[in-house]
């Protein structure tokens, strides 16, 4: 539903608390006087491109989120959670209420109850808003991000996730590695299936901290690990005593030589990212919007780097650049090259239109 539906169904206490906020001139005790006045200034492009940079950092936090939900509804819950993961860089003891947080967004007509019987304890966000406000946004965030030279070598790993797949489950049925008490394959194993890998990468050393984003990220470094937990996450491997060995739908999967799609393997990161980045697929969405030409990834935090919040040792520039786009690169998602002016970053073709949300495809 758009905003003049909601409008019609909204009650004349929420009309009049959305007039009373834009200092809207019309008659208080007229529906349809609130209603016109009401459509005429959040119409406006002007008006809503001066609220945005009005808003602050914490309110939009919470927009996004619900830009990028795919729900058509919201609990009352489900937009208090949204309002407390908005106030990550603020103190536990002076956040204040997020219930005043919705009650604000709701009184700003952002957001309304359902119009229905089975929805008036639900709550809903005009499409129309939505888009105008991604729009909006996108613009200014896009003004922060700089464009830059293109790099005279750039590396674009296309889609060599998904060939190193079944070569992983090949150096998995030869070898059936063993595994250590961790339950980890050892270094000597680890560095046979690099040598077998299109991209490899360093093994991890002793130190430092290695979770929460993914099991097998304890383990192995972040390229490998992924591919480790969707082979596990497909059921095509198994692990019998000590030993690492494919299973029956691993050994039918190389027999018949179909390997799944990168689009699945993008989806499966997303999952697995989501409880440190809970708002990644909107951050990827902002990047896509900044870099489809070269820019600096310096910039680019500085466009969305308010957007992520730190995740224990991980703060917002680390998780943009080794979390984020250093897996974007193994995903085909985006290039990344170097020039005087430091790291730089573009989107593939691919990657824009995987970074599209559902409903935008």
């Amino acid at each position: 539903m758009n905003l003049a539906d909601m409008l019609t169904y909204a009650d004349i206490g929420q009309l009049t608390a959305i007039a009373g906020r834009y200092q809207c001139e019309c008659k208080r005790n007229s529906k349809h006087d609130l209603i016109q006045n009401i459509l005429i200034t959040l119409g406006s492009r002007e008006f809503m491109k001066a609220h945005i940079q009005e808003c602050s950092v914490g309110d939009l936090r919470f927009m996004n989120m619900l830009l990028f939900d795919e729900r058509s509804y919201f609990s009352l819950e489900d937009l208090l959670a949204a309002a407390r993961q908005a106030t990550f860089d603020v103190p536990e003891n002076k956040k204040g209420s997020y219930r005043e947080i919705v009650s604000r967004f709701k009184n700003s007509g952002w957001i309304f109850s359902g119009p229905s019987q089975q929805t008036r304890f639900l709550f809903q966000v005009p499409n129309d808003l939505k888009e105008r406000f991604r729009e909006l946004m996108g613009e200014n965030i896009r003004e922060r991000a700089l464009i830059s030279e293109e790099p005279e070598m750039y590396r674009d790993e296309g889609d060599m996730s998904i060939q190193d797949l079944p070569l992983m489950l090949r150096y998995f049925k030869d070898n059936e590695p063993e595994l250590n008490l961790d339950g980890a394959l050892y270094k000597r194993y680890q560095q046979g299936l690099m040598n077998a890998l299109h991209v490899p990468e360093p093994l991890l050393s002793k130190g430092g901290w290695t979770f929460g984003y993914g099991r097998a990220f304890e383990h192995y470094p972040p390229r490998l690990a992924l591919l480790y937990d969707y082979a596990r996450h497909r059921q095509w491997i198994s692990v019998d005593g000590s030993r690492l060995k494919l299973s029956s739908s691993g050994h039918l999967m190389l027999e018949e030589g179909k390997c799944d799609s990168l689009m699945q393997l993008y989806s499966f990161w997303l999952r697995l990212y989501k409880g440190a980045i809970s708002n990644l697929p909107s951050l990827i969405y902002w990047i896509s919007h900044c870099s489809r030409e070269w820019i600096t990834v310096s910039s680019l935090e500085e466009a969305v780097g308010w957007l992520i919040k730190p995740f224990y040792y991980d703060d917002a520039r680390s998780i943009l650049e080794k979390r984020i786009l250093r897996m974007m690169l193994h995903l085909g998602l985006i290039r990344l090259g170097e020039t005087p002016e430091g790291l730089v970053a573009k989107m593939t073709p691919w990657g824009i239109e995987a970074a599209r949300p559902m409903k935008l495809r």
